[in-house]
């Protein structure tokens, strides 16, 4: 890996955001980011994304050959319910509170509900022709049985502050920049921090982009100052920040004949 780089993940990739999506990643290619990682929601609305939008999973695909790494965010991205809570994931749940309650899938659900929910989402993944390298809990909202689960499931896992492979269990310290959309104070706030953050990034600059970030021109500034300013940066997927990286252009396995999913 190059001694500075640039780590780009468009997250919340689903069938409601793909035309943004694929703008965002147009509009990075124009920017010299050539490799970025795509974090996907297997079923937003419960609906296997294979299903509901071939063509995203067309998309994917190709970035996927053309070099993008792809990791699995979440199941459907959306707290279920809001059930009692041990002592051992209270930490868990002001993080959460922190980064916005509404997408902490994870927090509140057992060891068997999470497992479960983690296997679904790989599972249509996988029907879809899609093999997921690496994990992003949606609004970096962790509970001890998750990261259990995707330690020996995913080649890697990323947190707020860190990306930890799951082959040596080793902690790699990258927090990323990323622009808030909730509220107007982040929203005010927001680009100064991101330029600010950019400014002081160390060897490894990991940026967050949204499909909302579209809707708010002065992020989107923010951002493309950011790029500007990276240009003589490397562009590296979080496989490659992990040690797990396939070389850009290996191909695909073949997309499996469409499968109902177990009930």
């Amino acid at each position: 890996m190059s001694a500075a780089s640039i780590a780009v993940a468009i997250h919340d990739v689903e069938p409601a955001t793909y035309e943004r999506c694929a703008l965002i990643r147009d509009w990075l290619d124009d920017h010299g980011v050539d490799r970025v990682t795509l974090l996907v929601i297997p079923a937003r609305d419960l609906h296997p994304l294979g299903e509901r939008s071939p063509e995203m999973v067309t998309w994917l695909r190709q970035r996927h050959r053309g070099g993008d790494a792809i990791a699995q965010h979440g199941f459907h991205h959306v707290r279920a319910r809001r059930g009692s809570l041990g002592r051992n994931v209270l930490t868990d749940l002001r993080s959460a509170r922190l980064r916005g309650r509404d997408g902490a899938e994870f927090v509140g659900l057992d060891a068997a509900e999470t497992r479960r929910a983690v296997e679904s989402g790989r599972r249509v993944l996988k029907l879809a022709g899609i093999e997921p390298s690496g994990f992003v809990a949606p609004s970096y909202a962790y509970t001890p049985a998750l990261r259990e689960i995707v330690g020996a499931r995913f080649g890697w896992w990323a947190e707020l502050l860190h990306v930890r492979r799951a082959a040596t269990s080793a902690d790699l310290l990258f927090p990323p920049i990323a622009i808030g959309t909730a509220g107007a104070m982040r929203r005010a706030v927001g680009p100064t921090l991101v330029r600010a953050g950019a400014a002081l990034a160390g060897p490894v600059l990991r940026v967050d982009l949204h499909p909302s970030d579209l809707e708010h021109p002065r992020h989107m500034l923010a951002l493309e100052w950011v790029l500007n300013h990276a240009h003589g940066r490397t562009a590296v997927t979080y496989d490659e920040l992990a040690g797990v990286a396939r070389l850009p252009g290996a191909p695909l396995p073949a997309a499996p004949s469409p499968q109902p999913l177990a009930a």
